[in-house]
């Protein structure tokens, strides 16, 4: 139980701001409702300190980076009063628009601390769509535990189409690859590397949640109406016992994710742990799926096999792949 260092970094002291800041604003919450032993008031006022002081940690280490995490507090905070005035018609946009702009304010950040305040804007409106996805994924997931259990899930409480969910998903996704177009990286492995992350896997990330399967990313690069078929969702499960352990929800998902991203556990580990569900997942950098047929020979370092610039990118990621 000894304090140890773990990582190093402008990024990962960003990712471990907001990560703590969004836990304490998390455990507040599950106070406020009485959860489990948090009903027990010696847990309870133990639980608060233990807020306060992650609260205060997270506030000292975004201010020596000149990061305001009151931004993200402001986000949890909202949260509530959005939720309890929902109801059938609601847009689910209005929504995650607190997760979305929690995490356009962590995104956008990073282009502080790189020393390239261009790059701020689209990280911000990468961040912002990001959280928009994280936020319905995480729904979409849920549907089913979340109704055995009776708890709120924003796609239940509003009525909406599962076929207009997936649309918000995949502009989310097409906007995020449109962002980073207008990010300027250092060099080409920091922008194969954002590729690979937010380019390469958001799709998958949809197609798992719609129980679509496969690596379907949709070479619309625009055009309306290119979205394909409405997804056919599998029927519904009989309730089973929730699982043990709560997850997490979108924010503070989105919170795990950055501390996973800024240390690259996301693309080297294996395995990492889901930042929503808590599952062992495979890092990217270990996967291969391309088949016999491809041809690696001319990938510069993108990924093991060519997958990422044939199937994916149309070619033109720009990571030097000739196949």
């Amino acid at each position: 139980m000894r304090t140890a260092p773990v990582a190093t970094g402008e990024g990962a002291r960003l990712a471990a701001s907001v990560s703590l800041v969004l836990a304490s604003a998390k455990l507040r919450d599950h106070v406020a409702d009485g959860d489990g032993v948090l009903a027990r008031r010696p847990v309870a006022a133990a639980a608060r300190r233990m807020a306060g002081a992650w609260d205060r940690a997270g506030a000292r280490t975004g201010a020596d980076l000149g990061f305001d995490t009151a931004l993200l507090l402001d986000a949890v905070e909202r949260q509530p009063g959005l939720e309890a005035l929902a109801g059938p018609g609601t847009p689910l946009t209005a929504l995650t628009e607190p997760t979305g702009t929690a995490t356009a304010a962590a995104f956008g950040h990073t282009a502080v601390l790189a020393g390239r305040p261009e790059n701020r804007a689209p990280l911000e409106e990468a961040g912002r769509l990001f959280g928009r996805l994280a936020h319905l994924l995480d729904a979409v997931e849920d549907l089913a535990d979340d109704a055995a259990s009776g708890a709120w899930n924003p796609v239940a409480a509003t009525g909406a189409d599962l076929a207009e969910v997936r649309r918000l998903c995949d502009d989310a996704v097409h906007g995020v690859r449109l962002a980073l177009d207008d990010v300027v990286f250092a060099n080409r492995a920091q922008g194969r590397l954002a590729h690979l992350l937010l380019v390469h896997e958001l799709p998958r990330a949809v197609d798992r949640a719609f129980a679509t399967g496969g690596c379907a990313v949709r070479h619309d690069h625009g055009r309306q109406g290119a979205f394909g078929p409405p997804p056919v969702m599998p029927p519904p499960a009989p309730p089973t016992p929730p699982r043990r352990g709560r997850r997490r929800g979108p924010l503070l998902g989105c919170a795990v994710w950055t501390g996973l991203l800024c240390t690259c556990q996301l693309c080297c580990r294996d395995p990492f742990h889901d930042p929503w569900s808590g599952e062992p997942k495979q890092g990217w950098c270990h996967r291969c799926d391309c088949g016999s047929d491809c041809d690696c020979s001319g990938c510069d370092g993108c990924c093991d096999c060519c997958n990422c610039c044939s199937n994916c990118c149309d070619g033109d990621c720009g990571c030097g792949c000739d196949c």
